[in-house]
């Protein structure tokens, strides 16, 4: 994984890192009211050994030496029964010698001869005496009874306090800073951890991220998520300074540099799952290249759940498959929309074999006589892996251009949709993605067009012919020619 791809799930899931960092912080204070805080106190002593000479030199580094090593050993001295035993009678505490060793430890910096005793209670004043009267029998221990010599005289061994033991003003835990900086350490670990876990089990297709992921193919346009669509479904006629309708004009240059017939542009629009958007993309596409002046001849080819004509309210009882079984001319069923070149040709009547009908030689012939008398042929087909209808259509024509609904398909569908079209021998012509995020980690850029649009710029608008006209569905408006 890349930068690029990390920075991606922190921003996919910044509410999941944002609430790791809260119950964090939230634990950490809950940690700070319920654990008792315990205070420590800490006590140093020097100790020394007094040699027979101590004028000579070499006597006195020798004392010194011999001190350090000592002191090694007196660290566990201090914690041994022998020492803290004394300290429970005259304290008097409600503890044994092995429990109030867990409480008292002794420390000594490398190469030193000092020791620092501390003692630990949820008690102040209590840990200061515990440190000094454990201080007081660590000397009267190593001083009069372990060093003693045997057979009497002075110890060579000197303990003596440097530093008393005194009541500590804060606690030593737990810290304000460290109890709650380990709590927000362990929140943002666990929310990223499930901000992490969620791009793994999410395989969803969010983004044209998730489309590269995939395949190699190029993304010849991005629409973004719109929540009028259904009841404005024709934004490149009815809003055509929008960001939705400019992405459609964007996807209309794209198809210009297509690697298509030269002779016609005629192309499959599917999808691989229902309710990607691949209708709304067709009337809108139809729409935007009938503004340039070009003829467009756009073909519902979805006869299970046929959606054009509602979509661009013209009447769909008759129309491609009267076509197809010879009971209507081509001529005779082609509706005109708007003003332009724009013709419709509905799905009729649902057959009960539209695999076959739209296999068929007539649905070839249809496409072929269609090519030759559109500058541009668009067939709304239906998805690839619930029918085959599409895959077939899409061999009669220049390719097909696969259209990605974001949060709709998997990446696994994804990839068996471009298998399907492979298998078969049929081009890909690009992926347009639709419903994609206008914000967060998978948005695609509209600030730009939104914010061009919003200076109220007159003489950089773009350009957009005069509004297509609603077509009159009435009887007598009768057929269209293509031109």
């Amino acid at each position: 994984m890349e930068l690029s791809d990390y920075v991606r799930i922190a921003r996919k899931g910044w509410a999941l890192i944002v609430g790791g960092l809260a119950l964090g912080l939230g634990l950490g204070v809950l940690a700070l009211l319920v654990i008792p805080p315990s205070y420590v106190s800490t006590t140093r002593v020097f100790v020394s050994v007094q040699g027979i000479d101590q004028s000579s030199a070499q006597d006195i580094v020798q004392g010194s030496s011999a001190a350090q090593q000592k002191v090694t050993s007196y660290l566990s001295v201090a914690t041994s029964s022998r020492v803290l035993q004394p300290v429970v009678d005259e304290l008097r505490l409600d503890t044994t010698t092995t429990e109030l060793a867990e409480r008292v430890t002794a420390t000594s910096p490398a190469n030193t001869v000092i020791i620092s005793i501390s003692a630990r209670d949820h008690d102040p004043g209590v840990a200061r005496r515990i440190a000094a009267a454990v201080g007081t029998s660590f000397t009267k221990v190593v001083a009069d009874e372990i060093e003693l010599p045997v057979g009497g005289g002075p110890t060579p061994v000197r303990v003596e306090t440097i530093e008393p033991a005194s009541s500590p003003t804060s606690p030593a835990s737990p810290r304000l800073a460290t109890t709650l900086g380990l709590g927000l350490l362990a929140g943002f670990v666990l929310g990223t951890g499930a901000a992490a876990l969620r791009a793994v089990l999410d395989t969803r297709v969010r983004g044209l991220a998730d489309v590269h992921q995939v395949t190699d193919t190029a993304v010849i346009g991005a629409v973004g998520f719109d929540a009028t669509v259904k009841t404005r479904p024709l934004f490149v006629h009815t809003d055509p300074r929008s960001p939705r309708a400019e992405a459609f004009r964007s996807l209309r240059t794209n198809l210009q540099f297509l690697d298509v017939d030269t002779a016609g542009r005629s192309f499959v629009l599917t999808s691989a799952l229902p309710a990607e958007g691949k209708s709304t993309t067709s009337a809108n596409l139809a729409i935007a290249i009938a503004e340039t002046g070009a003829s467009v001849a756009v073909v519902d080819g979805d006869l299970r759940r046929p959606r054009l004509a509602d979509i661009m309210g013209l009447d769909g009882t008759v129309g491609l498959t009267d076509v197809l079984i010879g009971r209507a001319e081509l001529t005779d069923v082609l509706q005109p929309w708007g003003r332009g070149g724009l013709v419709v040709l509905a799905a009729g009547t649902t057959p009960p074999n539209p695999s076959e009908l739209l296999g068929s030689r007539a649905m070839a012939a249809l496409i072929d006589e269609l090519t030759a008398t559109f500058d541009h042929v668009i067939v709304d087909a239906p998805p690839l892996l619930p029918v085959t209808d599409a895959a077939v259509i899409s061999t009669m024509t220049s390719g097909a251009i696969l259209v990605v609904g974001a949060g709709r398909a998997t990446r696994g569908q994804l990839r068996q949709a471009l298998d399907v079209l492979e298998r078969i021998g049929s081009r890909v012509l690009g992926v347009v993605a639709t419903m994609v995020p206008v914000k967060g980690a998978d948005a695609y850029g509209y600030s730009v067009y939104s914010s061009y649009y919003a200076d109220g710029d007159e003489a950089a608008d773009p350009v957009v012919p005069e509004p297509l006209d609603v077509p009159d569905r009435s009887p007598a408006a009768g057929p269209v020619a293509p031109r």
